[in-house]
């Protein structure tokens, strides 16, 4: 089995190299969380913080919707 993780600071996937979260990454959090939508939303606004940091130089907006866009 593949593992979708981050990888840190280029926050590429580790197991497809698509920029993270990647499409299959996407569905598993959805999956994982479809009774939690609120805690999915905070744990991927955690990681849009951590993002923002390491990738200073990308637009906020295009960040926000890669991070948390994506959420239902």
């Amino acid at each position: 089995m593949i593992e979708h993780g981050p990888v840190l600071p280029v926050w590429l996937c580790a197991g497809c190299a698509a920029p993270w979260p990647c499409a299959t990454r996407r569905h598993e959090l959805l999956q994982e969380y479809v009774a939690s939508p609120i805690a999915l939303a905070l744990y991927m606004g955690s990681y849009y913080v951590s993002a923002s940091q390491d990738m200073s130089w990308a637009p906020a907006g295009t960040l926000h919707r890669r991070f948390l866009g994506w959420l239902r």
